[in-house]
């Protein structure tokens, strides 16, 4: 699947105000970034690192007045997100040093409340991706998906009272019941093609079978069509914008994903 993304943030800025966004999608084994531009309007400094989850950042001081950044990609993903029932549970001591931080519990998910409700849920479930299957088709039966009915992030314990979110709460709870069963499970943030409606979008990895799966408690059915911009435990990792100081919000906001027809 050939995808343009685009985001565009406009803010009115009242005195210096540093930025370190988080709006370049990176390729990866599910993605390869074809063509790719970044304006920041009006024209200043930008300094660029990778933050300790490979995420590609953005630092820089935004000044007095009309602020804007304007990004656009185009992206080679998949078709489809790839399943693998039956995949195994992999056992701790066999995996790789850079998943580990993904067992453990974090801001928004508190993994050590969750390990009763997590067992009940997919008893019977062979170890591994079934069990994080399981999880997914309970948070679609229990949990309503409600877009902008949260504008700030909540923690899984929260939602799991609340009965409803938008996408990123329902990924919290699945990454906090996949690590009370020992799965280490990461936030993704990103764009979806054909999201309705269309906004950024958040949802979940497990790692299972050594490698990472996608999940998607908001959606229907394996359908591709997401951009990956960046990975991270909970939401506090992954803001495509974070500013210091005084607070400031956008007052504009656009996300569109478009196909890009083929000309093969």
């Amino acid at each position: 699947m050939h995808l343009r993304s685009s985001c565009n943030l406009k803010f009115e800025i009242s005195e210096p105000t540093p930025f370190i966004l988080m709006l370049r999608p990176r390729s990866g084994s599910q993605q390869w970034v074809e063509k790719e531009e970044f304006k920041i309007t009006p024209s200043i400094p930008v300094f660029e690192f990778t933050d300790g989850y490979g995420n590609l950042c953005q630092r820089l001081i935004a000044p007095i007045g009309m602020f804007s950044i304007d990004t656009s990609s185009e992206v080679i993903t998949s078709d489809y997100i790839d399943q693998g029932f039956d995949e195994p549970f992999v056992e701790i001591q066999n995996l790789p040093d850079a998943v580990l931080s993904y067992l453990l519990p974090s801001r928004y998910c508190e993994s050590d409340f969750f390990n009763e409700m997590s067992m009940e849920i997919t008893q019977g479930q062979y170890l591994g991706y079934n069990q994080v299957a399981a999880i997914t088709d309970w948070l679609w039966d229990n949990i309503s998906y409600i877009p902008g009915s949260n504008n700030q992030p909540i923690s899984a314990i929260q939602v799991n009272t609340r009965k409803f979110g938008v996408c990123t709460d329902l990924a919290h709870l699945g990454i906090a019941m996949c690590r009370s069963l020992s799965i280490p499970a990461r936030i993704v943030v990103g764009y979806l093609h054909e999201l309705k409606p269309m906004d950024m979008h958040a949802w979940f990895e497990a790692y299972i079978g050594n490698r990472w799966y996608t999940f998607d408690a908001t959606q229907v059915g394996n359908r591709g069509g997401y951009v990956v911009l960046g990975f991270g435990r909970d939401a506090a990792d992954v803001a495509i914008f974070n500013q210091f100081g005084t607070p400031v919000y956008p007052i504009e906001q656009r996300v569109t994903v478009e196909l890009i027809e083929s000309s093969f």
